[in-house]
Parts: structure tokens; sequence; C-alpha cells
């Protein structure tokens, strides 16, 4: 362990910062945007600081959009999250918790809180603000229809993105307007609920009491398919979280059958970011448009 080599922003309005003091910096495994270390606090605590690497800087007031989600994951979820000890222009400061623990009880108690979170209704589509998806603007302009808001917003969103032109033919592109227009013949109607937005199997952590704590969400309201889309389809937990989770929240038959084609704009999401650099995402992002369009 080591000490930061850089002194944190202060948050706006504070002369001193939370992490003035901090010791024993630890980088931590977490998401490909952000870097994530675990300090301890002057007064002893222990706490995960986000920031984004420099550079380039973290947009303007994305922690702060981040800290906004969490309390509405807690406060009309009713699910856990950190308790957020500082939000600064570059850095969120976190208390820190436990790691996953991998049993079954855990995964079921997990797959019963994502399915309270989608219990949520909203009356649109989208939220009351743009996000940050990453390191990119998550658009989130509110919509009765939730075909054209997952068309628009989640999907076709990222066509003009520069790094997913260089990554896709026109043919690829193509497909996807295609896609777009038959999303009412793919995806079966449902309401907008709650959703975390950002769902993978990285972004669930515990309490020492091995209960559920969601992390880094990127929330709006969506199908719930299109969150469980993301955590079937990227590092999947084990049976039980689904199993617990259909229980509860009844998801409409065939869901299975349509994760690859709703965790297209995670797939999109990525080459965004990380273009031709991800030969691997490049491959199996074409292989659903051909088979969707």
């Amino acid at each position: 362990m080591s000490e930061s080599p850089e002194r944190p922003d202060t948050p706006a309005g504070r002369g001193t910062s939370v992490l003035d003091g901090a010791t024993g910096w630890e980088p931590l495994s977490g998401g490909a945007a952000h870097d994530v270390q675990r300090v301890r606090l002057a007064d002893g605590r222990p706490a995960v600081v986000k920031r984004t690497p420099t550079p380039p800087h973290s947009p303007p007031g994305m922690f702060a959009l981040e800290a906004a989600g969490r309390r509405a994951l807690s406060e009309l979820g009713g699910v856990n999250t950190p308790e957020v000890y500082e939000v600064a222009e570059h850095h969120l400061v976190l208390a820190a918790l436990a790691p996953r623990p991998d049993t079954d009880r855990y995964w079921e108690e997990t797959g019963r809180t994502v399915a309270r979170l989608h219990s949520v209704q909203g009356s649109t589509f989208g939220w009351s603000a743009d996000g940050w998806l990453g390191l990119l603007p998550q658009r989130n302009k509110q919509t009765g229809d939730g075909h054209e808001f997952f068309a628009t917003h989640r999907l076709l969103r990222y066509a003009t993105e520069p790094k997913v032109q260089q990554a896709l033919d026109s043919t690829d592109l193509t497909r996807l307007e295609r896609i777009c227009q038959r999303l009412p013949e793919l995806i079966p109607p449902a309401p907008a609920v709650l959703t975390h937005g950002d769902l993978w199997r990285n972004n669930l952590i515990a309490t020492d009491q091995g209960i559920p704590v969601l992390i880094d969400p990127a929330v709006h309201w969506n199908w719930a398919e299109a969150d469980i889309s993301m955590i079937y389809s990227i590092d999947r937990p084990p049976e039980p979280f689904f199993a617990a989770y259909e229980e509860a929240a009844c998801l409409q038959p065939g869901w299975r059958d349509r994760t690859d084609l709703l965790n297209l704009r995670e797939q999109l999401s990525f080459l965004a970011h990380f273009g031709t650099d991800a030969p691997d995402w490049i491959r199996d992002t074409k292989a659903v448009l051909r088979k969707y369009g």
C-alpha cells in the first residue's frame, strides 16, 4: 500500500476534505471508467474513494448526480447503498463495505432486493435529469413510450459516438436502426420501474452481516428486463439470484431469450468508450445486430 500521489480536490464551498490526512491508499478492482481506492480516513474510518484518472477529469457534476442516484435507490427503492462521506467535483468518498459473500443465501437475498427495487413503478420512462454511464452522458428524456425511450435514448443514442462509428460499419448501423423500428415486435410492453441502470455483478457488495448493498448506479425509470439483461449477460451470478428474483417479481415468459437484445445497450456503451480496443465486444455486438436486424 502507498500514499496517494496527489491531494484530492475539496468540495465546493469548503476549505477541507475528509481525505485530508487519509492513509493506506490501496487500489481496488472495479469498473473500467474510474480509479477506485480503499483508504483509512484521519478519524480511523475505512472508506472508498472513486475518482476519474487524470486525464481525463470527470465531467462536471458527475459525482453529485451519482450521489443523488444512490439516495433514490435507498429512499424510493428501499435498498441499501453505501453512506456518502463526501462529494467533490472529481471524487466521491463512500463508506467502505465488505466483500460480497459468494453463497446461495446472499444471492437469493440479492435477487429479492433487486425485485423490490423493480416493484417501484414510475409514470414515465427516463429521469428528471440526464446522468452518466461511465464517462459518457446517459440521456434520460422522459416519455410514456418504453419502446421509443429504449430505441432513442439507449440504442440509437450511441450510433453517433465516434468510437462506435469506428468499430461498426454502415451495415451494422443499418441493422441497429432496423432493430429499433422492430422493438415493439421484439420486446413485450411493460411498465416503467425504478432501475439501477448499471446492474452487473461488481456493483453488488455487502455489509459485514452479508446484507446486499448496491453501488455505482445510473438510476432511471425503465423496463425491469433492461436491468436484468445486464446482470444475466455479464459475469452472470449463480441461479439462486434469478430464481429468487423471478419468485418475487414474476418476469414475463421468455425473458432469458431477450437478454442479448436488451444488453445491446451495454455493448454499444462499451464500444463508445473503447471502440476498436475491444475486439471481443465488437464481435459480440455484430452478432446481436445480425441476429435481430
